[in-house]
């Protein structure tokens, strides 16, 4: 059948008419499309629209209760300062605030608490550090299964435990080689604090180093590098970050100790260097008012919570200097 040669002006507006057709039904599939799109959104599961609200209240309630903490603490600190000027808490050597005349000075009792974390420092960062290095570089996977649940459990023993052992266990111990050693001390309070700090040194730095990869070994290895030299020029600077980290994260844990330094380093506030005589930290003294004997609005009453306060900002502190650090020295890989 022969073709129909159409006119140029009627073939251009046939040509018009089928693009629009073809257009409205694109439009018209895709407008479809978008409404099935919204019923099935509308049609989501009830436990898929509550789950996301459940879990941002969990995070609320975290905020909630830290900024709850920390408006208590500044309202009490302010009532204390309203009645102690700031310079006789900074400046003053005595903290006697039970007793008269009453003195309002925190050294006492910063000096305590960094004596206790000190010693404790010295006892558990070398040893966790160690122990890391066995288990991750020297320990068959037979003797890491034996040595990690030990670790656990001393992680999970209670602090009041641990101050008992220090009082009947470690005290005699240190007064058989020192006789003029207290019976409430912070030598022996430090020691055990340190056991207990040492399992969290040894986790984390282990799990640091467990993450260097393999081929960094390897490449030492080639080279002919020993194991200790691995170990400690490749493995342990790779993994400084998490080190670090958890040497400060350690002592942060050491500044807020108390079941043990209440029970073992006795009640004394001094200021004092000798780790044989007794002392008291910033945690003991606030258990040692909060017992219940202390009247609601009285100066006493308010020393609990700037002593909290101060508690509150060192360990704070500590806790920002561990992520600068793990941020200042992270290696990616």
């Amino acid at each position: 059948m022969p073709s129909v040669m159409l006119h140029p002006d009627v073939q251009e507006k046939t040509e018009t008419r089928e693009v629009a057709t073809a257009g409205h039904a694109v439009e018209g599939a895709a407008g479809t499309s978008g409404s099935s799109f919204v019923r099935r959104k509308k049609r989501r599961p009830l436990g898929e629209r509550i789950i996301p609200k459940a879990l941002l209240a969990c995070a609320l309630v975290s905020i909630l209760t830290t900024i709850g903490i920390v408006l208590v603490l500044l309202a009490e600190t302010v009532a204390f300062f309203q009645r102690v000027p700031l310079g006789a808490f900074l400046l003053d050597t005595k903290w006697t605030p039970l007793f008269q005349p009453q003195h309002f000075g925190i050294w006492p009792l910063l000096a305590g608490t960094l004596m206790v974390t000190l010693i404790a420092g010295i006892v558990a960062l070398p040893i966790g550090l160690a122990t890391a290095i066995f288990l991750s570089e020297y320990a068959s996977d037979r003797v890491r299964r034996v040595i990690k649940p030990i670790l656990e459990v001393l992680a999970g023993i209670p602090t009041v435990v641990y101050g008992y052992f220090a009082l009947t266990f470690v005290t005699p111990l240190i007064r058989s080689v020192l006789p003029e050693t207290g019976i409430f001390n912070a030598l022996s309070a430090s020691i055990v604090v340190g056991i207990m700090i040492l399992p969290m040194v040894a986790s984390l730095s282990e799990d640091a180093m467990v993450s260097v990869p393999r081929a960094m070994r390897d490449g030492a290895y080639a080279l002919g590098a020993t194991r200790l030299e691995v170990a400690l020029k490749v493995v342990v600077p790779a993994a400084l970050s998490g080190i670090m980290a958890s040497f400060v994260l350690a002592l942060s844990r050491a500044i807020g100790e108390t079941m043990i330094v209440t029970i073992a380093a006795g009640a004394t506030p001094k200021l004092t260097l000798n780790p044989l005589e007794s002392i008291q930290t910033m945690t003991a003294y606030i258990v040692q008012v909060s017992l219940g004997d202390t009247p609601h609005g009285t100066i006493e009453y308010y020393t609990i919570y700037v002593v909290g306060m101060t508690l509150f900002v060192v360990t704070l502190l500590m806790n920002l200097l561990a992520r600068w650090i793990t941020r200042r020295y992270r290696e990616a890989y």
